[in-house]
């Protein structure tokens, strides 16, 4: 296994166990769906969304006010759910 598939599974793992169980599930099924496609610097933006506190992820995805760096992960996690 290689250091991308690594921190793939790393990321989905993640995604399914922060914390809240709405954004468990949220993240979490995206996770699942479009994580073993993802690229590098995709995943690096993704992982950043992890890293960061829930009520802030849970603002960014339901308003879709994310900062500069982060909008385009959450667009396509907000387009994920068609909202």
């Amino acid at each position: 296994m290689d250091g991308l598939e690594l921190r793939r599974k790393r990321a989905v793992y993640r995604a399914l166990h922060r914390g809240t169980k709405e954004l468990d599930l949220i993240l979490g099924r995206y996770a699942e769906a479009r994580v073993p496609l993802m690229e590098e610097a995709q995943l690096a933006s993704f992982e950043t969304v992890l890293a960061a506190q829930d009520p802030d992820v849970d603002l960014w995805i339901r308003k879709g006010d994310a900062p500069g760096e982060l909008s385009a992960i959450v667009a396509e996690i907000r387009d994920f759910y068609r909202l």
